[in-house]
């Protein structure tokens, strides 16, 4: 284990849920920023959340899947752009896979 363990409380403060991407493409200038525009089901409509990871997989391979995202940090300014959240994958390199239902399941949907 490289970080230090976290008490049950400190866990439950994190938000994972499910999001449908309705729109991705390369942020300009970049190498490996995504910018998707993600359904949570909320009112207020999607969000923008820019993630890290277009050495794994081109923008247009994302619109349309369900993943999973931390939902609760504060926005973040990266490149410019306000990100709403932050994608909940697992590995790097060759290991890196995204984390979605074996279903589909309503946007918002908290993972627990």
């Amino acid at each position: 284990m490289s970080k230090p363990r976290i008490s049950f409380d400190d866990f439950s403060k994190i938000e994972v849920s499910v999001g449908t991407v309705l729109h991705a493409e390369r942020v300009p200038e970049t190498d490996k920023l995504i910018r998707c525009t993600v359904d949570f089901g909320e009112p207020d409509g999607p969000r923008t959340i820019v993630s890290g990871i277009a050495a794994y997989t081109d923008a247009e391979s994302l619109v349309g899947r369900q993943l999973a995202y931390v939902t609760n940090l504060e926005p973040r300014v990266i490149k410019g752009i306000e990100s709403n959240g932050m994608l909940f994958a697992v590995g790097e390199g060759n290991t890196f896979a995204f984390l979605t239902p074996d279903r589909p399941v309503p946007p918002g949907t908290a993972a627990h």
